[in-house]
């Protein structure tokens, strides 16, 4: 029995060790685009969580991990597939933190994640069909649905008592999955939409549809767009006009970038994905030591979804997405010990040790059915030019 143990400890001393690896992560959002004023903060977050991840020598026996960017322009679907196949065949990424809009998101999955067995976790694409789109287990997201939206923006207009609004929308699938949910929900609780129209991206004039909103009439405008692009015009148009003084501003028109359009904006509000959970605190000190904005959109579910790529990865032993995808709820939910943003490296070591977490992270992740998050909004009004937190929903 002693000859058989001392050979058997000879085997394991000449048995190659685990060889570590560059592992590369792809981060595909619209870095030109309708919301490229936004995309700059979320892309430099979620390479705050790989650079912390590699920092900390526990990853996959060492290994590293590589950030490679790709431009899903937010509104080609052929383009951002392109940009997509790209990682995966010629850059040889494992997973892709993305995509940012929801069509440009839905068609890489099914056109390139799906068939190549990839792991996608989206920060930002919001819209309801996602929660149902066929994906193997492959698909996940750090940012609530838009079914939760139309309900929370709801419930502010109600308490504001405006129970008429004029609603226009971005004419793609994030902006008619949300005018769908709102306007279900704000008729539900007994609101009426006047009039509910599309507008297209890209325009140098917007003066007919805000002829068509203005005639309809309503409490407020709600502008379901795009703060760089769309959304932006109907708002300047609306304000040089005259047609309407004040807007309802859903998650893709909050960025610093619309706030340049000057005092006409002071008394709108809206809200976007956003916590008071301790988490985002410690996030906010990492964020302006790293140089990005921390409070912008979408900022904190970038770090998050990077992170929970990663931690399943090391729970799984492996980078492979066949290996690991399984492993993404194990991380993100309870039980286990809860992990805030800047321990990763304690997130490591317990998942190398075979224990558990729950990672709560910046944006109090919590993955429900359809692999998305729960749900957690700021809501803001503009004052003095400036973005206000009102309180957390």
């Amino acid at each position: 029995m002693k000859k058989y143990l001392a050979a058997t400890a000879a085997l394991a001393l000449l048995a190659p060790a685990a060889q570590a690896e560059e592992v590369k992560l792809g981060i595909i959002f619209g870095f030109t685009g309708p919301i490229e004023s936004l995309t700059q903060p979320m892309a430099a977050s979620a390479e705050l969580a790989m650079k912390e991840v590699t920092d900390s020598g526990l990853f996959l026996d060492g290994s590293t991990v590589t950030s490679v960017r790709g431009d899903s322009t937010c509104i080609d679907s052929a383009a951002a597939v392109v940009a997509a196949e790209r990682l995966i065949t010629a850059d040889g990424v494992k997973a892709i933190v993305g995509g940012d809009c929801s069509g440009v998101t839905g068609a890489i999955l099914q056109n390139v994640a799906l068939p190549n067995g990839i792991v996608m976790i989206s920060p930002s694409a919001t819209s309801p069909a996602l929660s149902t789109a066929e994906d193997n287990g492959l698909f996940f997201r750090t940012a609530p649905s838009d079914a939760r939206e139309g309900q929370v923006m709801t419930d502010i207009l109600m308490e504001e008592g405006l129970k008429s609004v004029a609603l226009t929308y971005t004419n793609n699938d994030y902006g008619k999955g949300l005018a769908d949910s709102f306007v279900q929900a704000f008729t539900a609780a007994g609101g009426t939409v006047t009039v509910n129209i599309a507008h297209e991206d890209g325009k140098a004039d917007y003066s007919a549809e805000v002829a068509t909103l203005s005639s309809a009439g309503g409490d407020i405008l709600v502008v379901a767009g795009y703060l760089d692009q769309g959304g932006r015009g109907i708002i300047q148009a609306s304000l040089d006009t005259g047609a309407w003084d004040r807007f309802v501003l859903p998650g893709g028109m909050i960025g610093e970038n619309i706030l340049t359009i000057g005092e006409g904006l002071n008394g709108s509000f809206g809200q976007v994905a956003g916590t008071d959970s301790p988490g985002t605190d410690i996030f906010k000190g990492l964020g302006e030591a790293a140089g990005f904005d921390p409070i912008s959109p979408f900022v904190p579910e970038s770090y998050d979804a990077a992170a929970l790529i990663l931690l399943a990865m090391q729970a799984a032993g492996s980078s492979d997405s066949a290996d690991f995808k399984d492993k993404v709820f194990d991380v993100a939910n309870a039980p286990g010990e809860p992990i805030y943003p800047g321990e990763l490296a304690k997130a490591l070591q317990i998942l190398k040790d075979g224990g558990d977490i729950d990672y709560v992270g910046a944006s109090a992740v919590e993955l429900i059915g359809g692999g998305e998050s729960g749900g957690n909004y700021r809501q803001v009004m503009v004052k003095d030019g400036k973005f206000e937190t009102v309180r957390f929903r």
